[in-house]
């Protein structure tokens, strides 16, 4: 199988995934595969996904693309939209002309934009918020013309995954537990908001990369079965840093606020759909995937995030100093690092 993105948080999880059943892998990324322990196990190839030709040597020879490459919400929005819309176009008709019969779509509940229900099913309205919002929904769209055309490509919609090796955003809640701090939530902190382990979705993939076409050529959410409010959530990473620290809540509206006016400035790593859903309920259904697929998910909320910073304790000599836009990597704070003494 192809994976696009190979190198990235979920490609890697995924590469593992394969690996352990027996399927050769094939990873597709702008960045050298850099994980040492499956390094020697895999065909690489360096290389961008807006790229048709990289792209029509990479899909050579595969039975299934797994297309889990994406520009994330902080890259700027001709690149998100150049590779999340642009590129996903590339690896669909890539996959067409040689006859590849199966692209996994990575899509994202980002699709739904700011809801005004839960849960959300598959048919719901897709309504992105901010660049990357959109391009998922764009990119949908293509899945849909491709579908047309004879490809079976099965779309996922995940829910935010965390799991070993996530850092990105949640570097913050992380990098706070460690120190010592509390954490901050938008409002009460009542709202219940799903989360998803990359295992799970690993499986999901799997289940759409390897069941028969008339079942899995269609869309499904997944996400966690088991997840509480976000203060229930986020306290059990401070609760097992062992400081005695509490989520804190500070005022939803004036918060966001000054949240927009350091994403305008570039302050601040949180974007607008962060700070905008942070203080509401989100969360989908998935009883699509449990019935269709067989799919259900093993780890909660609690689980994912408790198990997501263990493995940050772990590691946190590895990649201090570093940061930058992806989701192996902390997110630059900002003048958020300099908040977190408030707490």
């Amino acid at each position: 199988m192809l994976i696009t993105g190979g190198s990235g948080f979920l490609g890697a999880h995924m590469t593992r995934f394969l690996l352990d059943r027996g399927h050769p892998v094939r990873s597709l990324d702008l960045v050298p595969f850099d994980v040492a322990d499956l390094r020697d196990d895999i065909e690489e190839v360096v290389g961008d996904i807006r790229d048709p030709e990289t792209v029509a040597s990479s899909v050579a020879g595969v039975d299934v693309v797994i297309h889990a490459a994406a520009a994330l919400p902080l890259y700027s929005p001709e690149d998100i939209r150049s590779t999340d819309v642009g590129g996903t176009r590339v690896v669909l008709q890539a996959a067409l002309d040689a006859g590849v019969g199966r692209v996994v779509m990575v899509s994202s509940t980002a699709v739904y934009g700011v809801p005004d229900h839960h849960p959300l099913v598959e048919d719901d309205p897709l309504i992105g918020v901010g660049p990357y919002g959109e391009a998922k929904v764009a990119a949908e769209r293509l899945c849909a013309e491709f579908r047309a055309q004879g490809i079976c490509v099965p779309v996922v919609r995940p829910k935010t995954f965390v799991g070993p090796g996530r850092l990105g955003v949640f570097a913050l809640l992380f990098d706070w537990a460690y120190t010592g701090h509390g954490f901050p939530v938008l409002g009460r902190g009542d709202n219940r908001y799903q989360l998803l382990d990359v295992e799970d979705l690993c499986d999901a993939l799997y289940r759409c990369a390897t069941l028969a076409d008339v079942a899995v050529n269609d869309t499904f959410n997944v996400g966690a079965a088991v997840f509480g409010t976000i203060r229930e959530d986020f306290q059990a990473v401070l609760d097992r840093a062992g400081y005695g620290k509490e989520v804190r809540s500070i005022p939803a509206q004036p918060a966001i606020a000054v949240l927009r006016l350091l994403e305008t400035f570039g302050l601040s790593p949180l974007y607008e759909w962060v700070y905008e859903t942070a203080s509401a309920d989100s969360y989908v259904s998935t009883e699509k995937a449990e019935r269709v697929l067989g799919w259900h998910p093993r780890y909660s909320n609690a689980q994912s995030l408790v198990r997501s910073y263990d493995w940050y304790v772990e590691h946190v000599g590895e990649f201090a100093g570093r940061e930058g836009i992806t989701h192996r990597v902390p997110w630059r704070q900002g003048v958020l690092s300099l908040a977190k003494w408030l707490f």
